[in-house]
């Protein structure tokens, strides 16, 4: 039991990086912008980030890492599908900014499904989903969304496991390891309305 103490004294002055590689034994560990990665493939986030959808043309939102949903969603209002040549499309507005519903911005995506989500209060939703690249430390990959109105909501976005999968190691204790984007400024070219 004695050495089993000691082990955990240790284990807790450890660096954050030697933490996580006790835990997980996935290959070496490299940095990227002084954010350590368990492996070459995973990047180390905290519970909640900065995340850009590139294809939205959104500015930086914040968004919760949320381990506990299986699917993503993004704040939406307004939803409007409509057809694009054969391929059925939506327009929707969205608050980017949680304390300014002055600010709107429209984006527009192709549905690539509809389906009920229930959510962490038991209310089960039907909702579009589209799919979009996100991009987290200049790692970009395709997810799948769905819409709903976060309006009341603290985040703008859920990012929910299906969209982390094999990409996101996600440290609970620690916020913004990628950097704070929220200071960046607002793009007015971009389908953006202000009221």
């Amino acid at each position: 039991m004695w050495g089993l103490g000691i082990y955990y004294e240790q284990y807790e002055r450890a660096a954050p990086a030697q933490k996580i590689s006790r835990h997980r034994q996935s290959g070496p560990q490299t940095s990227v912008n002084g954010c350590f990665t368990v492996s070459d493939r995973q990047l180390t986030v905290g519970w909640r980030e900065w995340v850009l959808l590139p294809e939205l043309n959104l500015p930086p939102l914040k968004a919760k890492i949320d381990t506990g949903a299986r699917s993503s969603c993004l704040h939406a209002f307004s939803l409007e599908p409509f057809l694009k040549g054969p391929e059925t499309w939506i327009r929707f507005g969205m608050h980017p900014h949680q304390n300014n519903p002055n600010i709107e911005v429209f984006c527009e995506a192709k549905i690539v499904d509809k389906r009920f989500v229930t959510d962490s209060g038991g209310h089960r939703e039907e909702r579009y989903v589209i799919s979009t690249l996100l991009e987290l430390n200049k790692a970009q990959w395709p997810i799948e969304i769905t819409l709903t109105n976060r309006d009341t909501m603290r985040f703008r976005m859920l990012l929910g496991r299906t969209a982390m999968k094999d990409k996101i190691f996600v440290n609970p204790g620690a916020s913004y390891l990628l950097g704070r984007l929220g200071n960046r400024p607002i793009d007015l070219d971009c389908q953006e309305n202000i009221n």
